[in-house]
């Protein structure tokens, strides 16, 4: 672990992110979350599959 991480942590300790940055961050995770598991189980829909289009640029 190099020095600047240490100071990352000790700068985070001494000010810790507010309560509102927290439940922001949280419900980015939880929102990832859920977009996996929609994912996983239900399946992704085929509108928003792309189809390779192949080579664009021919010498």
């Amino acid at each position: 672990m190099s020095y600047r991480w240490i100071l990352r942590m000790k700068r985070l300790v001494q000010n810790p992110p507010s309560e509102g940055r927290v439940k922001l961050v949280l419900g980015i995770i939880l929102l990832c979350i859920l977009l996996y598991l929609a994912e996983r189980f239900i399946g992704w829909p085929d509108f928003m599959t792309s189809e390779p289009l192949g080579r664009r640029w021919k010498p």
